[in-house]
């Protein structure tokens, strides 16, 4: 009996997990580039009772075992890298990875690190950077007096100064091979690990990299209605197994009270 209180709290453990990653889903509803995160479990060890197969006196063979099974555990949350929803802004620093790839950020301590989200801004000296003022690498730097500015799909940005246009850079995009394997480390940022792999970089619309959309963000890509219906599932889920455990609770009361 006392397994089934073990197996039953696992299991609501498990759900536990499930409405914590819901619940970050729904409150990135509106991030701009963010994905959502799919909760996933494995089932736990099993207690063999009969083998499968075992001989018999007859000189037959066991056709079933009997096992029963220990619970379930958490066994990865993965990042769902899915295309988000455009939303038009008309604004020409907001761009959009059509495809695949991400922004190059530079981190405060000059590492790089990845993003979707393509809502940047121009500091004082004219610099690209995003909301926390981190450059977009490679570097691109508006100079002054520029009265128009237009990025090609290709990732080539092209300003307008008087009467003289020119290309003060070019874009890059990295792709990895395993996405869901990077990290995320808040701020709309993902940093690399072994499982991703090293970014490929390359400009846009070259090498299945995607292109480059301007006056436009990317939306999250979390569906509400979807993660509600996740949220009361796992709620269902939670509640069935505290009845296991409530059961198994009163059946343990029962043989404490048999009397002779």
């Amino acid at each position: 009996m006392m397994g089934a209180l073990w197996t039953a709290a696992t299991g609501m453990k498990a759900q536990q997990t499930n409405i914590d990653v819901t619940s970050n889903n729904l409150a990135n509803a509106n991030t701009f580039g963010f994905k959502k995160v799919r909760a996933e479990f494995k089932d736990l060890m099993y207690r063999t009772a009969k083998e499968a197969g075992t001989p018999m006196a007859s000189g037959t063979q066991m056709p079933v075992g009997t096992q029963i099974g220990m619970g379930v555990n958490n066994s990865a949350t993965t990042k769902i890298f899915s295309q988000g929803d455009f939303q038009q802004t008309d604004n020409q620093l907001d761009w959009v990875i059509e495809g695949e790839g991400f922004f190059q950020i530079q981190q405060s301590d000059g590492t790089i690190a990845y993003s979707r989200d393509g809502a940047f801004k121009s500091d004082g000296n004219g610099q690209l950077v995003t909301a926390d003022g981190l450059l977009l690498v490679p570097n691109i730097t508006i100079p002054p007096g520029a009265t128009s500015f237009t990025v090609t799909q290709e990732g080539q940005v092209t300003v307008k100064v008087g009467n003289n246009s020119s290309a003060i850079g070019q874009v890059q995009l990295a792709r990895f091979i395993n996405p869901s394997g990077l990290t995320a480390v808040g701020n709309n940022l993902f940093s690399t690990t072994p499982a991703s792999g090293e970014p490929i970089v390359g400009q846009p619309g070259q090498e299945s990299m995607g292109q480059i959309r301007t006056g436009a963000i990317e939306m999250s890509n979390v569906k509400v209605v979807e993660e509600m219906i996740n949220l009361i599932v796992a709620q269902r889920a939670y509640e069935a197994n505290s009845k296991s455990v409530q059961t198994a609770d009163e059946m343990l009361g029962m043989a404490n009270n048999l009397r002779r």
